[in-house]
């Protein structure tokens, strides 16, 4: 099937790129850990052109892109977008790379220019580009990762956002902190799981306290022998028990939640938010990315074959 374009997902440390054909499906896909960090190195161009060869996609094919390869230290800066901004603007705003024979354009991000409240955000928004589309068109949304984002959208435009460095405080307790001990080499964590559950109950009921209750882990293993997988799922409780309770705190709590997420992350974060009783609305991050990713391309490349993009399935 002869791809309409190619459509980029290039974080930090990884890299994601999709053929997309004309009626907006990914017919191959490749991934690899070349993120920014690699690229800058390696340059963006080469790692690019050698994944579209692997992919035998046609050397006039374009691309769209998003995440770190529009930062300041990535390929070509796209300056970010100032909040409140709509959703459509990320596309509207894209910058073309300079210099090349195919035609590629990254998107833009978010930034919040509050003092008292600076934020930014890379890749994210074209989740929620490719999340609020159709009949959705608010609502407040959590995206878990390395850097977890609470996002408020009303009527497809951002309003406000906070980051939460949930996955990298796991990552650094994990490895360098004296907790490093009680977790040892634990790797997995149930969703189901009572050590989790109740985690995620003691931090959101008093998340002030999140200092103390990690301490309990090594007393636990101390006092108690517990097993180097409870600590773990326990760890991980507190921590998105402690995002929940103050992404909550900023954010009206009376709508549904929309959770961006894909994966283990999905699954926890699914698992702590029903119970501690709130409603959310799922949306896999995969295919939103991919649908705010085609949302730019289709604006790019119009052909009379696409359908408006609002009308895809997020």
């Amino acid at each position: 099937m002869q791809p309409f374009c190619a459509a980029a997902d290039w974080g930090t440390s990884s890299f994601r790129i999709w053929l997309i054909s004309e009626d907006g499906r990914a017919v191959a896909e490749r991934r690899s850990d070349e993120g920014m960090t690699h690229a800058a190195k390696a340059g963006f161009a080469h790692v690019l052109e050698a994944h579209l060869g692997a992919l035998d996609a046609p050397k006039n094919l374009p691309v769209v892109i998003c995440g770190m390869a529009g930062s300041r230290q990535g390929w070509q800066e796209a300056r970010y977008l100032t909040v409140p901004a709509a959703l459509s603007e990320i596309v509207e705003r894209a910058v073309a790379v300079e210099g090349l024979d195919r035609d590629v354009r990254i998107l833009p991000g978010f930034a919040q220019r509050d003092p008292s409240h600076p934020d930014v955000m890379r890749g994210e928004e074209t989740q929620l580009l490719g999340s609020f589309t159709g009949r959705r068109l608010s609502g407040l949304a959590c995206m878990p990762g390395t850097h977890s984002k609470w996002v408020s959208v009303e009527d497809r435009c951002v309003t406000g956002f906070s980051t939460f460095m949930t996955g990298e405080l796991f990552s650094l307790i994990t490895r360098h902190s004296i907790l490093r001990h009680a977790v040892g080499q634990a790797e997995n964590c149930r969703a189901d799981s009572k050590d989790f559950l109740s985690g995620v109950a003691e931090a959101h009921a008093d998340p002030a306290t999140i200092s103390q209750l990690l301490f309990t882990i090594r007393a636990g293993q101390l006092l108690y022998g517990r097993e180097a997988t409870s600590s773990f799922e326990r760890l991980s409780g507190l921590l998105i028990g402690s995002e929940i309770a103050a992404g909550l705190s900023q954010f009206s709590a009376g709508r549904p939640i929309h959770l961006i997420a894909s994966g283990k992350l999905f699954a926890l974060y699914r698992s702590a938010f029903q119970a501690l009783g709130h409603e959310i609305v799922a949306i896999d991050a995969d295919e939103a990315v991919l649908t705010g990713l085609l949302a730019g391309a289709r604006r790019y490349w119009p052909s009379n074959h696409h359908a408006d993009y609002g009308q895809l399935k997020a």
